[in-house]
């Protein structure tokens, strides 16, 4: 169980790994890769949630005020690390601190949220997004739940040697309703803390 104000951290793997091209000659495991004393040929890819997607709303009813609330979610913060390794793919770790609250409308102890991990071209193209589920537990009269939720293993392929992980962004964000996404386009807001501090 879940305690409020209480960070739990639970670690997910990026399926789409390339561990074969990219680790069998040379490293064999990512966390001795990512453990290297050697410094980074370039910089970190940017890791950062995206503005639309970074909250989850649930409005139950027509109107609009913080009784009709149910679940909600946010991504506070966006962490990562990377390790290069010659012409190999960048592997990138990244951590995500998420709030989740449980309105007035909220029904059940315990809501599924889905937030995707997306590895991109920067500005330009997605090359790989993948999609984890978490499930959040809330105690008898418990409002807020904090997690840390750690993605291990980011492979990020470049064409040669001298390709720079500022070509790249890891962009993550819930997975939305059109309402949801609506919601947020439109301003409003309802934070995991509103009216706590």
């Amino acid at each position: 169980m879940f305690s409020s104000h209480a960070f739990s951290s639970h670690v997910r793997s990026f399926a789409a790994l390339a561990l074969a091209a990219g680790l069998v000659s040379g490293c064999s495991t990512v966390q001795e890769a990512l453990a290297s004393p050697e410094p980074n040929a370039g910089p970190c890819p940017s890791a950062l949630s995206l503005y639309d997607a970074h909250r989850v709303v649930d409005i139950h009813g027509d109107e609009v005020n913080y009784e009709s609330v149910g679940f909600t979610g946010e991504i506070l913060a966006v962490r990562s690390l990377c390790s290069y390794y010659g012409e190999r793919p960048i592997i990138a770790n990244l951590e995500l601190d998420m709030g989740f609250g449980r309105g007035p409308a909220a029904r059940g102890e315990a809501r599924t949220y889905e937030y995707f991990v997306a590895v991109t071209r920067r500005d330009m193209a997605v090359i790989h997004k993948e999609t984890f589920p978490i499930t959040v537990r809330f105690d008898p009269g418990q409002d807020r739940v904090y997690l840390t939720e750690t993605i291990d293993a980011i492979s990020i392929p470049r064409a040669e040697a001298n390709t720079s992980g500022t070509n790249f962004e890891i962009i993550v964000g819930f997975e939305l309703t059109p309402e949801q996404l609506a919601f947020n386009r439109s301003g409003q807001r309802f934070r995991v803390a509103a009216g706590q501090d």
